[in-house]
């Protein structure tokens, strides 16, 4: 049996990190879920600061895992990116459609934590970047 995985580019904040990991295997039937952390990981993803690492990173996932789908997480009361939950969604939406471009063949999924870290899906037609 081969293992599914997926990628998971989320805040470092520990908060987030077991809710969005039993969301994602529960939604999407996967057995692990490879997470790349970084404080405030939206605002860097969607102003394009991230740097070859985190590519490299993702890479990893992708090549050597088989991972088909990367997650991009936001939550509320982020300290690393402490904008409105408006913004941060938007900011979500913003960091999908960037990495929808830079890999095509794969699928990108914003997720949104809301004060009660309970996941939802963010919807893209919500806001055009």
């Amino acid at each position: 049996m081969v293992n599914k995985f997926a990628t998971c580019l989320n805040c470092m904040d520990g908060r987030t990190q077991l809710p969005v990991i039993n969301w994602i295997k529960t939604k999407y039937d996967v057995d692990y879920v490879d997470m790349i952390t970084e404080a405030g990981m939206v605002g860097l993803l969607s102003s394009e600061k991230y740097d070859i690492r985190l590519l490299k990173k993702l890479n990893i996932s992708t090549d050597d895992h088989g991972s088909e789908l990367i997650f991009i997480v936001g939550h509320h009361d982020c300290a690393g990116n402490p904008v409105s939950d408006e913004l941060h969604k938007k900011q979500i939406i913003v960091a999908v459609n960037i990495f929808n471009a830079i890999i095509p063949s794969l699928e990108v999924i914003g997720l949104w934590l809301d004060e009660n870290f309970e996941v939802s899906e963010v919807d893209l037609s919500t806001f055009s970047p």
